[in-house]
């Protein structure tokens, strides 16, 4: 099993929710200050140099005209990343193809970053969230049709290396592709992508990529992950290796089960702050059209998975805190419950969390968790279960 090291990287100057409509699309700029924002930026990417150190490999994203997450390019952040860090993985997850003009510009990216990183990067598409098809000025009735076929471009002008070819596409039209430079990982670097949707993870069992969810607590992820195994099983004729499949959490290791237990409800400023608009939440075309009147009459399969309550989360499979040992066994009862996961990326930063107290939490995940993790993916831990 690998662990990595995730923060949005959230504004910790909010002002309080009751008194904004949406922090999400429509916050006004004049809150944020560039001099706080420049201690901000370093303090994330010290952390990140700090699990490269300790050997936690890397997670990254990106949203837009949101504060909760003030990472408008992960190209930009994982490049800075791929120079400073020298040890582990760098998961970009992901980058929002669906809502990108120039599929090929994330080609050239991409590639970049991983020739930099010698090597390093894992490279995770996502369609983009509903409250950002406003900043991007998408159509949300085009976007996955968009994003697939942007991801096929991709991977096209990755692996493609005797000279221009032309794209004749329902979205994109090139001319001349001919990326350079080309990754250094061959054919490409290994491919995720994010999903709450079964639709979605069949598709990616079908491509034998990762397949990931967050926050979606054991059944949620089950699910998911089940319909990826059939999938897989049905195209490829076995089983898929748990390293196909990943899982983001809340994550606070403390030596006090108490001060663990404080570290992890800080972590909830992220769900407290999340805050959308109900205009930007589901824009028409954006789901299936059921999925859009159940929204509509209040049924979100997902609200409650979002509530900023510790002892709920905790009951539901989504929080991993306490002692080391309590950490260690809580990712392990996950790992059984989900019938194998080969990634846990945990959410140990969140807005106002100081740089001493994420440390502290990274030095005991590297030191006294991850060692008592990584053969729950060896063959023979998956034929003993």
């Amino acid at each position: 099993m690998l662990l990595y090291h995730f923060s949005e990287v959230g504004w910790p100057n909010l002002p309080e929710p009751e008194e904004e409509e949406s922090f999400r699309v429509t916050l006004p700029s004049k809150n944020y200050d560039p001099a706080v924002g420049n201690d901000v930026y370093n303090q994330r990417l010290d952390e990140w140099c700090l699990a490269d150190e300790l050997g936690i490999n890397i997670m990254l994203n990106e949203h837009h005209q949101t504060p909760t997450c003030v990472v408008p390019s992960i190209a930009v952040i994982s490049g800075a990343l791929a120079r400073q860090t020298k040890n582990v993985r760098i998961l970009q997850l992901g980058n929002p193809v669906g809502n990108r003009r120039d599929p090929v510009r994330v080609a050239e990216e991409t590639a970049m970053v991983d020739v930099i990183s010698g090597g390093r990067l894992d490279c995770g598409f996502v369609r983009g969230v509903p409250f950002e098809i406003a900043p991007a000025n998408s159509n949300p009735t085009t976007q996955q049709e968009r994003l697939w076929e942007s991801v096929d471009l991709v991977i096209k002008a990755w692996t493609t290396q005797d000279g221009p070819f032309r794209w004749e596409g329902k979205h994109f039209n090139y001319r001349s592709v001919n990326v350079w430079p080309r990754p250094l990982q061959q054919p490409h670097p290994p491919l995720w992508m994010p999903t709450n949707s079964t639709t979605t993870a069949r598709e990616l069992g079908r491509r034998k990529w990762v397949c990931a969810t967050m926050a979606t607590g054991y059944d949620g992820a089950k699910r998911i992950f089940d319909a990826y195994r059939k999938s897989y099983r049905e195209t490829h004729g076995a089983e898929p290796a748990p390293d196909r499949f990943a899982f983001l959490g809340f994550c606070h290791v403390n030596e006090s089960e108490a001060a663990a237990r404080a570290g992890v409800d800080e972590l909830f400023w992220y769900l407290r702050n999340d805050k959308v608009a109900p205009q930007f939440g589901m824009p028409p075309g954006y789901a299936p059209a059921e999925a859009f009147v159940a929204m509509q009459l209040g049924k979100n399969p997902f609200g409650e998975l979002r509530k900023p309550d510790l002892d709920y989360q905790d009951k539901i499979g989504n929080l991993y805190w306490g002692t080391p040992d309590m950490v260690v066994e809580k990712i392990k009862e996950f790992h059984r419950r989900v019938g194998g996961v080969g990634h846990m990326m945990l959410m140990g930063q969140a807005g106002p969390t100081p740089f001493a107290k994420t440390a502290a939490h990274l030095k005991l995940l590297a030191g006294e968790v991850y060692p008592r993790l990584k053969e729950l993916s060896a063959p023979e831990a998956r034929a003993a279960e």
